[in-house]
């Protein structure tokens, strides 16, 4: 085949693949669905917490009208230099073409827009190799497996809502056959909070093996939280450790939802902890141990799971936890886990994701 011929045939295949892709999206029964939700993410995105609040207190006309006049400024300030005064000659364009029907200016206009949004497209697939390589990275972090110890059930999970994630869940096994299981929380979402975890996980790693003291390990963290730390960031985290020869749950909590017992149909929540990693100097914090009975639970959870948002905004909420986990008698640490899992996603439906979610489930038994 010669040079023509395979360029031409190159250009065939990808003009049918450019008329299949059309054709599918079109097809599609969820557009509707998903141009709701590109809507309402662009409203809380471009307008911040106050100006959604003066919106509200607006006629339906004049809110929807304010919207779009409001929107679009936000976008124009967004935008880089070059492409925020090709976009105002763009609007300008068009609104001079009005008056005069047989100009160019809309053709113009119309070849200006579409250079805008070749580059902000650019920029969007070089940002999502980036985050997908990251999340590549993140993934390689995370424990393929659940650990194993004579005595217990362990089941770990941990999904991030976008591409990474702030949420820390990991082990690590440790002298005198120990065995150390963190579940972490930075705040924010993104690719900050991810390095962040990277940090938390790499900080936890290195210093456990060389305390006994749970309360020490968290208050030397909490010190390199805040000497290398960001203002305004920080991290909440459970600590615990267990022995296969021993029922006792030692654990830590540095900010975090105080983790559940769950005895039969018995739901007691332990005591709440100090504050998060990176906040306050010279914080103590307290070590606390449960013993646990045959065929007792103990789960730790970030706060994916119970803020969970559905379509209608609503969150999962915690009586909807503790409703599900009083059903759940007698499963085993996995089994609830999955469980559990499988009624946040049916209670979330088609609505996306709001916040990482992770979950440790530990199950004593013979």
């Amino acid at each position: 085949m010669n040079a023509h011929n395979s360029k031409h045939t190159s250009t065939s295949s990808s003009d049918k693949k450019f008329h299949k892709t059309i054709l599918n999206d079109l097809r599609r029964g969820d557009l509707k669905r998903t141009f709701r939700e590109e809507m309402r993410d662009i409203y809380y995105f471009y307008l911040d917490k106050e100006t959604r609040g003066r919106l509200a207190t607006m006629g339906r006309l004049r809110r929807w009208l304010t919207v779009v006049l409001w929107l679009l400024k936000s976008m124009i300030l967004k935008l880089s230099p070059v492409r925020r005064v090709l976009l105002v000659l763009c609007i300008a364009a068009i609104i001079i073409s009005r008056n005069d029907q047989g100009s160019a200016l809309p053709l113009l206009a119309f070849i200006v827009l579409l250079l805008v949004l070749m580059f902000e497209l650019k920029d969007k697939l070089l940002a999502r190799d980036e985050l997908e390589t990251g999340r590549a990275v993140q993934s390689a972090l995370i424990p393929s497996e659940n650990p194993k110890m004579a005595g217990w059930e362990i089941y770990l999970y941990t999904r991030p809502a976008n591409e990474v994630g702030g949420d820390l869940v990991d082990y690590l096994e440790l002298p005198s056959g120990r065995l150390g299981i963190a579940l972490g929380d930075v705040v924010g979402k993104g690719l900050g909070a991810a390095l962040l975890m990277s940090k938390l996980q790499a900080t936890i790693r290195a210093l456990a093996p060389s305390f006994s003291s749970l309360a020490e390990l968290s208050a030397r963290m909490n010190e390199i939280f805040l000497r290398d730390g960001l203002p305004s960031h920080f991290a909440s985290l459970v600590y615990l450790e267990i022995c296969s020869d021993s029922a006792k749950v030692r654990f830590v909590n540095a900010g975090h939802f105080p983790p559940i017992l769950i005895r039969g149909t018995s739901i007691e929540e332990m005591k709440q902890g100090g504050s998060a990693l990176g906040i306050v100097s010279d914080e103590i914090y307290a070590e606390q141990y449960v013993a646990l009975e045959k065929n007792d639970v103990f789960l730790v959870y970030s706060d994916g799971l119970t803020e969970a948002l559905d379509e209608d905004g609503a969150f999962f909420g915690d009586e909807r936890l503790k409703t599900f986990l009083e059903s759940e008698v007698g499963a085993s640490a996995e089994e609830l886990g999955s469980r559990l899992l499988e009624k946040v996603e049916g209670f979330i439906g088609k609505a996306r994701a709001s916040d990482d979610l992770s979950l440790v489930v530990l199950k004593r038994v013979e």
